[in-house]
């Protein structure tokens, strides 16, 4: 199981939002660079970034804080980025940066050929970020709710070649309320790629729970809010899920 930490970045700091919304932003660290680097050194063998400012803007913004982080910890741990990502180029320039995977949310709903040539341009290096609200997909940072259905889209997807799906449960992100089990199984068993669970981590049982249903396909978890507010302890987190699956 990879717990994930997550470090968002907004205007070149590191925050967390509540619920996606902009407005509602907490401010962890000027130096996100600083703050990944504290991560790795305690254990994460993943990371991922998420540049708030390109996601809303649709082109990346926080590209200068993002090569920093890739220079610090890079070569360490792979790290993987959303936000903002629209067109091959910038998945060309980030991978060269050192970039592991790409994750690909808004425009693989809008745009599906793009996503597929992104699959066939970078093969093993795409992953798809699906936000869901009562099981229908959202887009746009959230703000848009889509009739598509989670498990469908996907289906399509895995066709496609990419190699993992990012699920989060945007009405349970950034408000520590736990993470939908129920929602990610489901999803995980009707695929046969990865799925890591996002949105609403907020304690130990949660780490259990997750490692209860890893053989489902639930590759790892994305930690957010609750690692940097210390209700989860990030480092004794990832001792008890290698400890309960080896």
């Amino acid at each position: 199981m990879l717990l994930i930490p997550a470090i968002d970045l907004k205007d070149g700091q590191c925050v967390r939002l509540k619920q996606g919304d902009m407005d509602q932003s907490t401010v962890f660290g000027d130096d996100p660079a600083a703050v990944a680097r504290g991560w790795v050194d305690k254990g994460a063998r993943r990371v991922h970034l998420v540049d708030l400012n390109g996601a809303f803007a649709g082109q990346p913004k926080n590209e200068l804080a993002i090569k920093r982080i890739l220079k610090e910890v890079g070569d360490e741990v792979d790290v993987q980025l959303g936000g903002g990502i629209r067109d091959l180029d910038t998945i060309e320039r980030y991978l060269d940066a050192g970039l592991a995977y790409v994750i690909i949310g808004t425009a693989a709903v809008k745009n599906p050929g793009f996503l597929q040539d992104a699959c066939s341009a970078f093969g093993g290096h795409i992953i798809v970020g699906l936000d869901a609200k009562d099981g229908k997909v959202a887009t746009d940072g959230w703000s848009k709710l889509t009739g598509h259905e989670v498990v469908d889209l996907a289906l399509k997807y895995q066709d496609y070649g990419v190699e993992g799906i990012i699920y989060t449960d945007i009405g349970r992100d950034g408000m520590l309320s736990g993470i939908n089990i129920d929602a990610t199984v489901k999803l995980a068993q009707a695929l046969t790629i990865p799925v890591i669970a996002s949105g609403g981590l907020s304690n130990i049982e949660d780490i259990r729970a997750l490692c209860a249903v890893e053989e489902e396909g639930v590759e790892g978890v994305i930690c957010g809010r609750s690692i940097y507010t210390g209700d989860l302890d990030f480092e004794a987190a990832q001792e008890l899920a290698d400890e309960l699956n080896g």
